[in-house]
């Protein structure tokens, strides 16, 4: 079971026509690469009708989303899985700062054509979209964060158990169970293994996860600074107008979800989702289930 606390929203408009999606949808889906400026950055692209981007977490690479929920989103929308320059697939110098991944993810947007987008960021990649939210508001429509902290202090820090398994160069689905689910819960702990088992129905994804320790310093600096908040960006947020979707689970040992709790009421049109029993991914525990609560929430008039 899972208990969601929603606060109220308003859907409306009309699906759009679903497309097609390439026999093994995301799993076989083609990497593609685009220059901006001196890095080369990987993505994936599928489905069809408006686009939302997707930005990955510490450690993500385009291989390390669930298929089962990248396929679904892709029923309704055009999924385009970004890749930070210098990580997995991408070639370039790896973003130290939110400003620098704001410029790539801007400039990628350029190199596709994209003048405006919906945004989906992941842990790492939550923070990212946050910051892109808040300097580049007239490219995006809405905005969804998954798993993620607020910019500025947060009460809850980081836990041990997430450090003890997420700096180790390969993760098992020991570590996945800590890192991603809930442990305790032998529902969480069989979800965790239906998504690794996806997951890797592409060959030799470990390989392209970084594990170097001076990769890890560059996520962490910038996220260090993000929290420090010297530009006033958690301010900033709840000054945003742009409706925001934050999908949290009530065991996450990163970014708790319970964060987020100083913001409700302050925020200006957002919609907060907490799954119980569940981790830093709920999208890859109940799969179906978010990516048809984010497809709801895109539907929305601005």
């Amino acid at each position: 079971m899972r208990t969601t606390l929603l606060l109220p929203l308003l859907l409306a408009g009309t699906l759009l026509a679903p497309d097609a999606i390439a026999a093994g949808g995301s799993s076989t889906a083609e990497t593609h690469t685009v220059q901006v400026g001196a890095d080369r950055i990987a993505y994936r692209k599928l489905g069809s009708g408006a686009p939302i981007v997707l930005v990955n977490r510490f450690r993500g690479t385009l291989d390390t989303w669930d298929p089962k929920f990248v396929d679904a989103l892709a029923k309704q929308r055009t999924v385009i899985l970004f890749e930070l320059p210098g990580v997995g697939y991408s070639q370039g110098t790896q973003p130290e700062t939110m400003e620098q991944g704001v410029a790539s993810l801007d400039g990628f947007a350029d190199a596709l054509g994209l003048k405006r987008f919906d945004l989906l960021g992941w842990s790492w990649g939550g923070l990212l979209a946050q910051a892109y939210l808040i300097d580049r508001p007239a490219r995006v429509d809405r905005v969804v964060l998954l798993a993620t902290n607020p910019p500025g202090k947060n009460d809850i820090p980081l836990q041990p158990a997430f450090l003890e398994h997420a700096l180790k160069p390969v993760n098992d689905l020991a570590d996945e169970e800590v890192l991603f689910f809930e442990p305790d819960s032998a529902l969480s702990r069989d979800r965790a293994r239906e998504s690794r088992e996806r997951i890797r129905e592409r060959p030799d994804v470990d390989a392209r996860i970084p594990s170097q320790p001076a990769q890890f310093e560059r996520y962490f600096k910038a996220a260090g600074a993000f929290h420090e908040d010297a530009g006033g960006r958690r301010e900033k947020l709840t000054k945003v107008e742009l409706p925001i979707l934050v999908v949290a689970g009530d065991h996450d040992t990163s970014t708790a979800g319970q964060n987020w709790f100083p913001l409700i009421g302050k925020m200006r049109d957002a919609t907060f989702v907490f799954y119980s029993r569940t981790g830093h991914a709920p999208h890859h525990q109940y799969p179906d289930d978010v990516a048809e609560l984010v497809t709801q929430f895109l539907q929305r008039p601005r």
